[in-house]
């Protein structure tokens, strides 16, 4: 049964929804009421459509059989993309074997924030989700699919093809995960290697090796960011099969459940008698356990970005004040870097998504009655995805954690609450990931060091202005102003001043990212600062306190407020690196407290 608190919160969000829900159900139901979608296209259209497909164009004329498209993010330069290459033969030959076809409707971009961390290009990050729902919706609007497959992984790849599948909920999606890639360097010795770099204690060729040794082979890296955030949220909203986040790439269970997932998708379709649309599977439900995974595993601040806009697509709203009220409600039950020491392997290895699930149904964290892909009832994602006789089979997942260092029960949480809180005050309103931060570093007040870029912040730090108590202030960062740019780059300095004995924190307009770490950061504060919000009025040596017990952030200096609003001219963010390109997105984005979209 599911706990009162998390049904109260489940209420809110769809009385406040009612209104576009229906309109988004409305649409849909119009959409679902044509019938399949080939139907509807004229001989020439077909003809076009179907030209390159040699063998299979006579089951494509017929109509008969699902044509499943494919929607893929692949390139080689992302490792947890990679392994994609040579999934859409893999996805056609098994839908044949089933008597089905496959096409590839389109490719999505994929950056990658890591290669982009500190540089320019992190200034298009942001917006890339957008475009990678503008781009799956061309893609889709051939109108030829009966069901579609979601080739992606990484930061706003999946955010981005969620709110496509949400604008065409009127067929099934299933979202195809590649695995994270076997573990290398742990991550805290690549944590203590860049904070030797940041302080001068290592060459370049030191922090280069210790990179390389990280970040080294196909598959998503292995820390627990926004990538296997996503990959964990897939599991809990139903549109992953059970247990198949973090098998890694190139194992032949890998494969084999790519070829069932294909299978799968063929039999949701409305040419069956298991039709699952998407938007059947995306209600305020499915959000709602998406935000509980999120809690219950310290995920990533990038999520509170992303959960708004694609819950917007599917005509419901939520609030921060929703996800302060769940992670309230939901225990911390995982340690995985930055959070701990262990990486997703050995999260998977201790019991993994299928234990965490089981716990959360067991003490009513979630809501076991949802729509998925993989059947009726979260209660089928406990289990465990296996081989037997070279077939995929569910089997029943772990109902003890094999390292209570990495995995706890709901009983036993690293603390009581989720790893994120709300931040509010005369400063606006923001966020912190606590998961890693320690009950000493919870509660900082000290003068503030006002900067307008990250580079300014480093030479700061170099010059030895930052050895001191400090709360570092980078606003300009917001999506109006340049696009709202990780700033995870500033971390390894912030930490050698706060392993100094320093009492340090960061508030930003700007993102920090799914490797948030020890040092406390007031993140996403909105208003932003290119809006006219208060963290333009902030000055050098203003008092600041910055307290995630209380969830405040206020400016102690008295009459700050009272200050002339300052003119910053930030028409440098408007060119190089194709951010000309991006000029409307800034102009149209909406704050971060709605996710900072464009398209919905």
């Amino acid at each position: 049964m599911t706990s009162r608190a998390l049904a109260a919160i489940t209420d809110r969000i769809v009385e406040r929804s009612k209104p576009s829900r229906a309109a988004y159900l409305s649409k849909i139901e119009a959409a679902a009421a044509d019938g399949p979608r080939r139907a509807h296209l004229t001989c020439g259209n077909q003809a076009h459509a179907y030209a390159a497909m040699g063998g299979d164009k006579d089951a494509l004329v017929a109509e008969r059989a699902p044509n499943v498209g494919i929607v893929t993010a692949y390139n080689d330069m992302l490792s947890a993309h990679q392994p994609f290459k040579d999934y859409p033969d893999t996805i056609k030959e098994a839908l044949r074997d089933v008597g089905a076809t496959a096409q590839v409707a389109g490719g999505v971009p994929a950056m990658c924030d890591g290669v982009t961390q500190g540089q320019t290009g992190m200034e298009l990050s942001l917006f890339s989700r957008d475009v990678i729902a503008l781009a799956a919706g061309v893609g889709l609007s051939h109108n030829t699919f009966d069901a579609a497959l979601f080739l992606g992984v990484c930061d706003k790849i999946v955010p981005g093809l969620i709110i496509a599948a949400a604008t065409f909920g009127h067929i099934p999606a299933i979202f195809v995960p590649a695995g994270p890639m076997v573990s290398g360097l742990p991550n805290d010795e690549k944590a203590a290697v860049r904070k030797k770099f940041a302080s001068g204690d290592c060459d370049r060729d030191a922090l280069m090796a210790a990179e390389m040794a990280s970040y080294h082979g196909p598959g998503t890296c292995t820390f627990y960011g926004t990538a296997n955030t996503n990959q964990m949220l897939m599991e809990f909203m139903g549109l992953h099969l059970p247990g198949s986040s973090f098998v890694n790439p190139g194992t032949p269970l890998r494969d084999a459940l790519t070829r069932h997932i294909a299978q799968r998708a063929a039999q949701i379709t409305a040419l069956g008698n298991d039709f699952r649309p998407a938007a059947r599977v995306l209600d305020e439900k499915a959000f709602v356990n998406g935000m509980v995974g999120l809690m219950a595993t310290g995920g990533s601040t990038n999520l509170i970005l992303h959960l708004p806009a694609m819950a917007r697509a599917a005509g419901i709203v939520l609030t921060m004040e929703d996800f302060a009220d769940i992670s309230a409600a939901v225990p911390l039950m995982t340690k995985v870097y930055p959070n701990g020491m262990a990486d997703v392997n050995h999260f998977h290895a201790a019991g993994g998504l299928g234990f965490l699930i089981g716990q959360l149904l067991d003490n009513g964290l979630l809501h076991e009655d949802v729509v998925t892909v993989a059947g009726d009832g979260l209660d089928l994602y406990r289990s465990e995805a296996k081989l037997e006789d070279s077939k995929v089979i569910f089997a029943p997942g772990a109902t003890d954690s094999l390292n209570d260092k990495i995995l706890r029960p709901c009983k036993d949480p690293f603390q009581p609450s989720g790893g994120i809180v709300r931040m509010t005050g005369d400063l606006g309103e923001g966020v912190m990931k606590v998961a890693a931060v320690a009950e000493d570093n919870r509660v900082i007040e000290a003068p503030a060091a006002v900067f307008h870029d990250q580079a300014s912040v480093k030479a700061a730090f170099q010059a030895g202005q930052l050895n001191r108590d400090v709360v570092v202030v980078v606003r300009y960062q917001g999506p109006t102003a340049n696009g709202m740019p990780e700033l995870h780059n500033l971390t390894p300095c912030l930490t050698v001043l706060q392993d100094r004995g320093h009492q340090v924190a960061l508030v930003t307009d700007g993102r920090m990212s799914g490797a948030s770490g020890k040092v406390p950061a007031a993140i996403h504060v909105s208003p932003e600062a290119a809006d006219g919000g208060p963290l333009a009025l902030v000055q050098d040596g203003d008092l600041l306190r910055v307290d995630a017990q209380a969830g405040t952030l206020d400016n102690l200096t008295e009459g700050w407020l009272d200050r002339t609003m300052p003119t910053v001219d930030l028409t440098a963010n408007e060119v190089g690196l194709g951010r000309e390109l991006f000029s409307a997105f800034r102009r149209r984005a909406g704050d971060a407290t709605t996710g900072a979209g464009v398209v919905v």
